[in-house]
This record gives structure tokens, sequence and C-alpha cells, in this order.
């Protein structure tokens, strides 16, 4: 297999900062649909693809977007060129005949619990949310993904027939160094992994 240059691993990974404030950097409908299109190949179960984006660019969305967060996420929001919400459709099933037509019978893996559908969609959603930000990382632009609002509130004013459930939160853009913290330290590989 090929593998990726170390400059490439560094943008990805080594260098690769959360950011918490951004340059005021428009991205376009045509970045975006490149950001997507690049994302949605990483694999999910039985390519269930559960993940849902909205893309918050305009200043009134991202000021209503902001009403939801905690305030120093608020201010992140409002900064970023796009607040992404990264929501799960909770009947994702319904598309798995067109995206896994070599068993279209899969649909019916989730349609007997709706706890293992919610489970397969909060698990294969995150999944995405990741190849979101790799995506990003890898078209040259930073992120800085969010956990701090509040979801019901975010579901009642861009999901409200409730099908759709927020996940998480990704500004995207270009990323102001001088706002970074220092790296935080990571665990190491003994008090992370085993190998059995």
């Amino acid at each position: 297999m090929t593998k990726l240059d170390q400059n490439a691993l560094d943008l990805l990974f080594k260098d690769a900062r959360s950011h918490n404030d951004f340059d005021p950097l428009p991205l376009d409908d045509g970045q975006l649909q490149a950001l997507y299109d690049l994302m949605k190949m990483g694999p999910t179960s039985a390519n269930c693809s559960p993940a849902r984006l909205v893309f918050v660019r305009s200043e009134a969305e991202k000021q209503k977007l902001a009403g939801f967060a905690m305030p120093a996420n608020a201010e992140k929001i409002k900064n970023a060129s796009v607040c992404v919400i990264i929501a799960n459709d909770s009947q994702f099933y319904d598309r798995i005949p067109e995206l896994f037509p070599h068993n279209p019978e899969a649909r019916d893996w989730f349609t007997g619990s709706a706890d293992f559908a919610a489970e397969t969609a909060m698990r294969n959603g995150s999944l995405q949310a990741a190849y979101l930000m790799m995506a990003a990382r890898a078209l040259g632009f930073d992120v800085g993904p969010m956990s701090g609002f509040d979801a019901a509130g975010v579901d009642a004013a861009y999901f409200p027939d409730g099908r759709f459930k927020a996940n998480m939160l990704c500004n995207i853009g270009r990323g102001k160094p001088e706002a970074l913290f220092e790296r935080s330290p990571r665990l190491a590989f003994d008090d992370a992994c085993q190998i059995l």
C-alpha cells in the first residue's frame, strides 16, 4: 500500500490543531461541495452514512446558531468562515437500499430496534464528523470542533420535524495561530493500548 509522506501526516495530525479563532476567509459553495465529496468517502457500517450537514455561513445564521452555544463557543461560531452542524438522521436506514445495493435487506437490521438504530447513527455519524475534519485539513482548512451547545435548541431551530439530531458543531476556516493554546499532552501507547 502507498502511504502518505511526513508532510501530509503533519498536515493531518502532527501539526494540526483545534482552532479557537479564525480569520475572515469566505468559503464558497464549490469549496463546501469539495469538502463533502471527500468526507463522504469514509467508511461507515453497511455504508449507512447517517450524518447530515448544515453549513452555517451567513452572518445572520451564525448569530442565530451562536445563541445555542456556551459564551466562549458562541464567539468562535461568529468568527469562523463556516460552522457546520453535524446531525444524525434517525431514519438513515431508509437510504440503505440505495447505499448498500448488494444487500438492500440490510435496512431491516435497523428497523426492529430504535435503540440499535440510534446507537448506529451516533457511532457512524461521529465517524463521519471525524472524516469531515480530516477532509477539511486535507484541503488546507483549519477546524475547531465543539460540543458545548444546547443540542435540543439546535434541533428545534434547524430540524423541527425531529428526524435529525444534532451531534456536534465544527468551525471551518483559516485559524489564527496566535489564538492557539499550547498543545495538550496525549496518552502514551502503554496508557491507552493493549496488544493481546
